[in-house]
């Protein structure tokens, strides 16, 4: 009890304002948290009779009763065109956008907090170059198919992993690791990558057909949604987000920087590195699943932290709700927008990210939660 009232003490004279969003106390917040669960709910219960197939809202709940409770007439909603659609295609997209939008977000606030910048996401430590190096490398060469039929997401997961743990290493070369260290490391391997996949699709004749597989994969799709997948992203999406949960205290010190939190007897910096770690896990099992869908991790911790402050015991469960809502229904509009045609989920998210974001800032001076 001390150490807490010593750490808010050490918050309060550094600067660093908690409760600088719209809305304050533990009613507000857990009332927050309810509507936005249930707004979950009734987003994927609307969202599943949404598509460019027509049918009867009605039609479709038999469906789900009948895979989930065994209830209705088996020929009619156990098998056929109906079924295949609900069950195998909407639903599984669905819900593979909650994990994906809830793992991305979380991932994001955590690692605006461990580089202590507003505009870091998932990849601004180089992830999203690794993870696509990655999937280019093993569609255009085969790398790792020996792994089986998913081969290109586990490369790719692979990736984003490998360049996290590079980052790592290469920030703590000629003393620890630092904020502004992980940042510079992180664009320096960004670069890097970026360049081998450009060189390897500039050499490859850009007739091929793997080009344009690389295209569709580092855009972001959640086509390729299955059961056995949504269950293992689901399963990463609620661990890392009650991990992070967990540690909220600690990553509202690393706000203040390592000195103020030294002095506060935290040391940082084997938090950073397993915090960064956790979230290359959380990403990477995004990209696996979906690609590379970008502003997620941007723009919806800004926005959590505009309404409801900077300490992270809210920010990190409202940004993985709100995260989820908000793919969810990106993944409904790039079904529905092109006639006959799927837009990619990662150009829907900048379009509508890049604008959102410029707005905010625009609206209003921004930072977490102190001068900056």
């Amino acid at each position: 009890m001390n150490r807490e009232k010593t750490a808010a003490h050490g918050k309060k004279r550094a600067g660093l304002d908690l409760k600088n969003g719209v809305f304050h106390g533990r009613p507000i917040y857990l009332a927050a948290i309810l509507l936005l669960l249930a707004a979950l709910i009734a987003s994927l219960a609307w969202a599943v009779t949404i598509g460019s197939v027509d049918l009867k809202m009605s039609d479709v709940y038999r469906v789900i009763a009948y895979k989930l409770f065994r209830l209705g007439d088996a020929e009619c909603y156990g098998q056929g065109s109906l079924s295949d659609i609900v069950w195998f295609v909407r639903l599984p997209r669905l819900v593979l956008a909650i994990g994906v939008g809830a793992a991305l977000s979380v991932a994001g606030a955590v690692m605006q907090a461990v580089v202590k910048n507003p505009l870091a996401d998932p990849y601004v430590l180089g992830l999203s170059s690794g993870a696509s190096m990655g999937a280019t490398l093993a569609i255009l060469f085969g790398v790792g198919s020996f792994l089986g039929s998913g081969y290109v997401g586990l490369v790719a997961f692979a990736g984003a992993f490998l360049v996290s743990i590079a980052v790592v290493s290469l920030a703590n070369v000629g003393g620890r690791a630092t904020s502004v260290k992980l940042i510079l490391a992180g664009t320096a391997l960004s670069s890097v990558c970026s360049a081998v996949s450009n060189f390897v699709l500039y050499v490859i004749n850009s007739s091929s057909g793997a080009v344009e597989a690389v295209a569709r994969w580092t855009l972001g799709s959640l086509a390729g949604a299955k059961w056995e997948t949504n269950l293992w992203m689901l399963l990463v999406a609620l661990a890392g987000t009650l991990f992070f949960w967990t540690q909220h205290r600690t990553l509202d010190l690393m706000l203040l920087g390592d000195e103020s939190a030294v002095t506060l007897g935290t040391d940082l910096h084997r938090w950073r590195i397993g915090y960064l770690v956790v979230s290359a896990l959380l990403v990477g099992f995004a990209v696996y699943t979906a690609g590379i869908i970008g502003f997620v991790g941007l723009i919806i911790p800004h926005v959590v932290r505009m309404l409801f402050g900077t300490g992270h015991k809210k920010l990190v469960p409202i940004s993985a709700l709100l995260g989820a809502i908000f793919l969810l229904w990106a993944d409904v509009l790039c079904r529905v927008l092109l006639p006959r045609k799927e837009l990619p989920i990662g150009i829907l998210t900048a379009m509508i990210g890049a604008p959102v974001f410029i707005y905010l800032m625009a609206r209003r001076r921004y930072g977490f939660g102190g001068g900056d």
